[in-house]
């Protein structure tokens, strides 16, 4: 599974960094940010390299931070049961 994150739709209320802070992540901007080993990830929606992966061990949690997301901005790939 991969996620990415809608800077233009983020809220900034930091319900995904809560669940699952492993790949999402607050920035001083006050919107929401996915990132990786490599860093963080704030590619456009036109942006191939704005996805990270999810570790599967995290599948769980990140799909609960696409449900509590207020926003409506975590958009995943790859996720069967995914509804973003």
């Amino acid at each position: 599974m991969r996620v990415w994150i809608d800077q233009d739709l983020c809220t900034g209320d930091g319900m995904c960094e809560q669940i699952c802070p492993e790949v999402f992540q607050l920035q001083g901007d006050g919107l929401a940010y996915v990132h990786d080993e490599t860093g963080i990830r704030d590619g456009g929606a036109d942006d191939p390299g704005r996805f990270v992966a999810v570790a599967a061990e995290l599948g769980d949690e990140a799909l609960d931070a696409v449900a509590e997301c207020p926003g409506e901005c975590i958009f995943i790939e790859g996720a069967a049961s995914a509804a973003a």
